[in-house]
């Protein structure tokens, strides 16, 4: 066959069209990836369904959280073998630049994000550099190896690489959707101390405390800032802010204690101020942002995952054909029955 399914980006902020497209060839250096699991996240809706994130070029195939197993190699290509199984990178990496030699390949200059810069993987087919492809370990399924590739280590990355977070520090989370949630189990399993989840959403908060957070808080039922330091005796040592909306990530902030750290992961239009110099310097406290992750970020979860560190078995609230990705999306927009992940099968 020449040819294969896609859910194409026609007109950003309208639902995708399910259309037959030729089967790419992968280039010198590229793995053609036969697509088993793609998982949806926030991005894909502001692409599909708000219509505020540009993209680079319409029609564009959206999915960047895919996995499956290689189905042909460029003449390049030495690092795997047809029917391997691996998951990709979100983006397309340069592996050159300054950024991605220092391992920070969220950074890379030359970044092109699938469903954005380039096609992605909400196809039954898709192409990816193979330096951007990372083993799957055996006994991961291609399902939860997908939504690890970004749904788990953005969260991660946040509390790792960018939170640094010391085992017996207290964490708050600020928004408890698919990323807060994820960042409440590693956090506990990091060894964070006491762990404070913040949203508005009772079905949230309640998977929030089955899943060990010490205080769950209705930011709409006041101050959260104020409850997080009444229910710890102080403020957190590390605040992660997975919202993007400048009063949550204010809160953070406030809600710092002494040396404290706030990471903003969710993306927003709006400009949040630090509090005044002389408590923000004089506590010295740090506002961080955190995009993305890095491949060690994707290789390490993998592992824990494999060894049984890490269970994710709750994560996936759905599983959609591919031509019923228009469904997962509403779905994932409306939050009907507690969505952590949802993931396409191809």
């Amino acid at each position: 066959m020449t040819t294969m399914l896609a859910a194409r980006l026609v007109s950003p902020g309208q639902p995708l069209n399910i259309e037959e497209v030729p089967r790419p060839r992968p280039g010198e250096d590229e793995v053609l990836l036969r697509v088993e699991a793609c998982g949806l996240c926030g991005t894909d809706l502001h692409l599909a369904v708000v219509g505020d994130i540009p993209v680079e070029r319409v029609p564009i195939t959206l999915g960047h959280e895919g996995a499956g197993v290689v189905a042909a190699l460029g003449s390049g290509v030495r690092e795997f073998a047809i029917g391997d199984r691996v998951a990709m990178f979100p983006a397309a990496f340069c592996g050159k630049c300054r950024f991605c030699l220092a391992g920070r390949h969220s950074l890379c200059d030359a970044s092109r994000v699938y469903g954005m810069a380039r096609d992605g993987a909400l196809a039954e087919y898709v192409v990816a550099p193979a330096r951007t492809l990372i083993p799957i370990p055996d006994g991961v399924s291609s399902e939860l190896a997908a939504i690890v590739t970004d749904g788990v280590s953005t969260p991660f990355h946040a509390l790792r690489s960018r939170g640094r977070l010391v085992a017996g520090e207290s964490v708050a989370v600020f928004g408890c959707g698919g990323l807060g949630t994820h960042a409440i189990i590693l956090a506990r399993l990091m060894g964070a101390g006491r762990i404070a989840a913040i949203d508005v959403d009772a079905s949230a908060l309640e998977r929030a405390r089955r899943l060990g957070a010490d205080l769950v808080l209705d930011a709409s039922a006041g101050d959260p800032a104020k409850a997080i330091r009444a229910g710890f005796g102080r403020g957190a040592d590390l605040a992660l802010e997975f919202v993007g909306k400048v009063e949550t990530a204010e809160a953070a902030i406030r809600a710092l204690d002494k040396s404290g750290r706030a990471v903003l992961v969710g993306v927003g239009a709006g400009r949040p101020a630090l509090p005044a110099l002389l408590a923000f310097v004089g506590r010295e406290q740090s506002v961080l942002g955190s995009f993305g992750m890095d491949r060690a970020d994707i290789e390490d979860l993998l592992s824990m995952v494999a060894d049984g560190q890490l269970d994710l078995s709750a994560s996936i609230s759905g599983r959609y054909a591919l031509s019923d990705v228009n469904a997962a999306l509403q779905r994932l927009c409306d939050k009907s029955g507690g969505v952590v992940r949802i993931v396409v099968r191809t």
